[in-house]
């Protein structure tokens, strides 16, 4: 990318919050200009269906206010695991162009709905150890679903250049601060208030994806019923600080057996790797979304699944601007993965 020339924002459009970064390339690798993040109303988005577009729209304008970023073009993403299908497949070698012209066709017995209902991409990945095959990752989404989101950014006065999906987002994140291993399987794994989004790399090639449908409010919805609080003062609480009387020992017991149907998602998906896979274990989860900010949390996957777990620094290898506050972008790093492997994408990536 030539220097001046247009950088797009990534605006991630999550259940819980809506973030938006703009991250622009220097001689020395990248730059954070600007960040900023405000919370949803619950229920606007639900399994990444948009259920009130008007106020999604009005939310997405007043964050623009807010974080006074200038420009329009953005670079946006989508999830749900009803609407986004990802697979890596088995196709006899063929060029690029030769994919592009069967890939509608290669794709219905993949897809669990109507072809002409989706927007299909794909990626080559290479040969496989059979003559004459090559591996290829399918993406299938909802054209509705699509839609939907596109329609919302443009009403909230964006020009939505590129939609991605969220676990690409993370792979993106990922690459560009991690050192990538051609041996360990690393599962990348974005916990936000109703998703668990999930992609298993090796190499730097996405082997397993994954969207579950449960998320951080169930720790909100137990503490709310637990002590008869506010939403607000629950999410408080999750975040470690003592308030209303109530000790973090007693938050984190509540939290603990919240936690217990997102434990179940992930261990499930794991094991299903493993047995897909040829018993191939995964070495490490790097954890991102609300749920790596949990007090107590992080440590309790950790042990539940036996596994190392590490949080999610997607500003490792990325300067943060000197008018941004940096103790505060440090603080909520893990809530910025989607919204930073979206901001480095460029129009003309694969």
């Amino acid at each position: 990318m030539l220097f001046g020339e247009k950088i797009p924002i990534g605006l991630d459009i999550g259940a819980g919050f809506l973030k938006v970064a703009r991250i622009k390339e220097t001689r020395g690798g990248y730059e954070l200009e600007e960040f900023d993040m405000i919370p949803l109303p619950p229920e606007l988005i639900v399994d990444g269906s948009i259920i009130d577009s008007l106020r999604l729209s009005d939310s997405i304008k007043e964050l623009l206010r807010k974080s006074k970023i200038k420009g329009k073009e953005a670079v946006i993403s989508v999830s749900g695991h009803s609407s986004v299908i990802i697979k890596m497949i088995s196709l006899p070698e063929m060029s690029e162009e030769e994919l592009e012209e069967s890939i509608k066709f290669e794709a219905e017995q993949y897809v669990p709905f109507d072809i002409n209902d989706v927007n299909i991409d794909f990626q080559i990945i290479g040969p496989r150890e059979e003559p004459g095959q090559m591996d290829v990752i399918l993406v299938a989404v909802k054209k509705d679903v699509i839609n939907e989101y596109v329609t919302v950014v443009k009403d909230a006065g964006l020009t939505p250049v590129i939609v991605d999906v969220d676990v690409f987002a993370l792979e993106n994140m990922y690459e560009l601060n991690y050192e990538i291993s051609a041996s360990r399987n690393v599962a990348l794994v974005d916990i936000g208030a109703s998703s668990i989004k999930m992609n298993i790399i090796k190499g730097g090639i996405p082997s397993f994806t994954r969207d579950g449908p449960v998320g951080s409010n169930l720790h909100s919805e137990a503490l709310q019923r637990e002590f008869h609080i506010p939403y607000e003062v629950a999410e408080r609480l999750k975040r470690g600080e003592t308030v209303e009387n109530i000790s973090e020992e007693e938050a984190r017991t509540v939290i603990e057996a919240a936690s217990e149907e997102i434990f179940n998602e992930i261990g499930r998906s794991l094991e299903y790797f493993r047995t897909s896979m040829a018993k191939e274990e995964v070495a490490e989860l790097i954890l991102s979304g609300g749920c790596a900010l949990i007090a107590g949390f992080p440590e309790m996957l950790a042990e539940r699944l036996g596994i190392e777990v590490k949080i999610a620094n997607p500003f490792q290898n990325i300067t943060i601007s000197k008018k941004l506050d940096d103790a505060y972008i440090r603080d909520i790093a893990p809530i910025a993965a989607v919204s930073v492997g979206l901001a480095i994408r460029r129009v003309g990536d694969r």
